[in-house]
């Protein structure tokens, strides 16, 4: 028993021998590794987390935090999906802080990361290496690739499927092939690995492959581009701007552009500024909308639109901080059609859209014109127009941001909603021109309104051509009928208020085809226009522009159609004549021939009958509703 019992004691004590020997061993092995290599501590991987949370030290223990992006071109298994912090510590120096000599093989700081990243350093810690480094490996060519780095760069390595961006080192290193494995990939990914000392940590930094030319860092904040890729960039043709100018409308050009606009009135051209790379374009408008006539065109005068990428473009006398709109107040501007429906019904059109903050730039200024429709050209900007000759003169160039060169016109006084860029039309307009001239009706004199007043009746009358040469008799049925009469005689030098408060009070305005019916335009939306329509197949021309117009503005309109006893031509010509059997054929000798021979050529005489008939429409179907 005895016996038994000490074989069992001196079994156990073996065993406890056997485990101290391994203990000892494994200490001693541990001892040797710290006594050797006392500031290493090995890793094999960096946890996002960790790197995230860990609290950072003073300033005076580290060297720089660096920021690490994970890629977006890859999914990083380990959670890298946000920024996180790697805090590189230099060794510790002695007390005047100077750090100690790096033994022979040894690097400074770097980091390595798993997945894509961008790692930018300090300008000194990197200059700080390069020194190290060039006094390690003493190679003349390896310093000259360290001389072309560019301390604080920013460099990326992109490969097939997984990407390292690192801070290279000043001197290209002879790495030793290896096999690793990437974390979000099971299969073998062949690379090329060193091991460095940086900060007191023994870091694992994933290099490029060993390139077989000296390789040089891109220009800070810049990732480098390519020899291919610059001459592609630079074998590109110029990108071209959208067209400054639209020519597809019959009746105006308009060159609508933003950016830096100097415009020099001294050679009437607008310069867009742009740069080299844009391709240039050059266009010349006269702005008027009458480009399908070559005689009023011809008194309008041309402006150029031409991008420059100068050096030098005109300087600017004066910037201006709201958009220009240019246009000219010549072509047949001194009739009151044309003034509106050349002018002043597509200038509404144009710049309604800026709420009275444009600049209006006009050529063929006439000062009387300016000052016949002064309410109007207030209340569609509040800056003083300018004159394209008088800056000329002063040799100004004026800058703007915006700039608009032509109007935007749509058929004869209309202004189609459809096509409008605000979508206006035009009642839009006939209330603008009531609110400006202060005019008080908005609705025409009811007979049934109980107050007993008459409707009033209003007669345009001519004192050259197409003369009502029965204009007494027609005031005569008129007041029969029940209308007070009465007869406008205003001239074209009239200030526009006292024209506009005149036309205003009528409910039914009777005119012949003439530019005085322009006037219908200050008549209360519901009032009557009665347009006379001259002998020799003008009834599309009267439709045109008075007819039609009349009808968007919401007036009641009735188009009256003399006979030929009504008409002068009657006395000139015999009852045969071609004016008479097929007066449209005439039309094709051109607009100038039916001025003079069937507008200008003939006065009227109304058949009072017929007259009589029209009153009692205009009482009966308009102003008893």
């Amino acid at each position: 028993m005895k016996q038994q019992g000490y074989g069992g004691v001196r079994f156990e004590s073996q065993r406890f021998r056997l485990l101290s020997i391994v203990v000892g061993c494994f200490l001693i092995s541990v001892t040797f590794l710290l006594s050797t290599r006392p500031d290493s501590i090995v890793f094999d991987t960096l946890s996002p987390k960790m790197a995230w949370l860990e609290e950072p030290r003073s300033a005076p223990a580290r060297t720089a935090i660096k920021t690490v992006k994970p890629s977006s071109s890859f999914s990083s298994p380990r959670g890298l999906g946000r920024d996180f912090l790697v805090d590189i510590a230099p060794k510790q120096g002695d007390a005047h802080g100077r750090q100690p000599q790096l033994s022979a093989g040894e690097k400074t700081e770097t980091e390595w990361v798993k997945d894509t990243v961008i790692i930018q350093e300090s300008s000194a810690v990197a200059a700080e290496r390069a020194e190290q480094e060039e006094a390690e490996q003493g190679h003349s060519a390896d310093a000259g690739a360290g001389e072309d780095a560019t301390p604080g760069a920013t460099e990326e390595v992109v490969r097939d499927h997984a990407a390292a961006i690192t801070a290279r080192p000043a001197v290209d290193t002879t790495p030793t092939p290896a096999t690793t494995t990437r974390h979000d990939q099971d299969q073998p990914l062949p690379v090329e690995e060193e091991t460095r000392k940086a900060g007191g940590r023994k870091i694992k930094l994933q290099a490029e492959p060993a390139a077989t030319e000296p390789q040089q860092l891109p220009t800070p904040g810049r990732l480098e581009t390519s020899e291919p890729e610059r001459r592609a960039s630079r074998d590109q043709p110029p990108q071209p701007l959208p067209p400054l100018c639209d020519f597809s409308d019959r009746r105006s050009d308009v060159c609508d552009f933003t950016g830096d606009i100097r415009m020099d009135a001294n050679a009437s051209t607008f310069f867009l500024v742009v740069d080299a790379a844009t391709a240039a374009q050059s266009h010349k408008v006269r702005p008027y909308p009458r480009k399908g006539d070559p005689t009023c065109m011809g008194r309008v005068p041309e402006i150029t639109m031409r991008t420059t990428s100068s050096s030098s473009p005109p300087e600017c006398t004066r910037t201006h901080g709201v958009p220009a709109v240019t246009f000219s107040i010549g072509g047949y501007t001194g009739n009151i059609f044309h003034d509106f429906s050349d002018v002043l019904v597509p200038l509404y059109n144009t710049v309604h859209r800026y709420r009275g903050d444009v600049q209006l730039v006009m050529a063929n200024v006439a000062p009387w014109w300016l000052v016949k429709y002064d309410k109007l050209l207030r209340e569609l900007s509040r800056h003083a127009p300018l004159d394209l000759a008088a800056v000329a003169a002063k040799g100004e160039t004026h800058c703007f941001r915006h700039a608009v060169v032509s109007l935007r016109a749509h058929r004869e006084l209309i202004i189609e909603r459809d096509r409008s860029p605000d979508g206006l039309a035009t009642p839009d307009f006939t209330r603008f021109i009531r609110r400006a001239l202060s005019l008080p009706r908005d609705a025409p004199t009811r007979l049934a309104d109980g107050t007993g007043r008459k409707p009033r009746l209003l007669i345009i009358a001519r004192h050259r051509t197409r003369i009502l040469l029965n204009l007494g008799d027609m005031m005569r049925v008129a007041e029969e009928a029940g209308f007070e009469a009465a007869v406008s005689e205003s001239d074209v030098g009239d200030p526009i208020s006292r024209v506009g408060a005149e036309i205003n009070s009528a409910d039914v305005l009777v005119g012949v085809h003439g530019a005085g019916l322009t006037n219908m335009m200050f008549l209360a939306p519901g009032a009557t226009m009665v347009q006379v329509v001259p002998w020799g197949g003008l009834q599309w021309i009267a439709r045109m522009d008075y007819g039609d117009p009349a009808e968007a503005m919401g007036l009641r309109y009735v188009q009256y159609e003399i006979g030929v006893d009504e008409s002068s031509l009657k006395d000139k010509y015999p009852r045969g004549h071609k004016i008479f059997t097929d007066p449209t054929s005439l039309h094709k000798k051109g607009f100038g021939f039916m001025r003079r021979t069937l507008m200008d050529g003939q006065n009227i005489t109304i058949d009072l009958g017929r007259f009589r008939g029209v009153l009692q429409q205009a009482l009966g179907n308009y102003l008893a509703q």
